[in-house]
């Protein structure tokens, strides 16, 4: 089993106590390890048991020790579906100053050429 680096947390500060929050997370990461095959029955079993008895951060070790690493990242919100894959979602109405500017340089675009009109006709 690889051993955890001296600057992971539950090395660096085993007597910390445990949040519950951290034992959440936990124990959503133990069970995708599980889900995905990372981790067999009895290994998952002995995991949970220590992670729902552990009381400080280095009564963690042996449970997050060798087990694959949380992502780092979220989905972005660009890709984020709100509907089914496939369908058509309702368009974009555009914010901001965007609207005004493209207005505003049409109209710019017109007063020119009508002046040129004028001035050249």
């Amino acid at each position: 089993m690889e051993e955890l680096p001296i600057s992971s947390r539950y090395r660096s500060r085993p007597d910390e106590p445990l949040a519950e929050q951290e034992r959440a997370e936990l124990n959503e990461r133990l069970n995708a390890a599980f889900a995905d095959g990372a981790l067999v029955e009895e290994e998952y079993r002995q995991r949970m048991d220590l992670l729902f008895a552990a009381r400080t951060l280095g009564d963690l070790v042996p449970v997050v020790q060798g087990l694959p690493a949380s992502p780092t990242h979220a989905v972005p919100a660009i890709v984020a579906q709100d509907g089914r894959p496939g369908e058509l979602s309702e368009p974009r109405r555009p914010r901001g100053l965007a609207p005004l500017a493209v207005g505003g340089g049409v109209l710019l675009a017109l007063l020119v050429v009508l002046l040129l009109v004028l001035l050249l006709g």
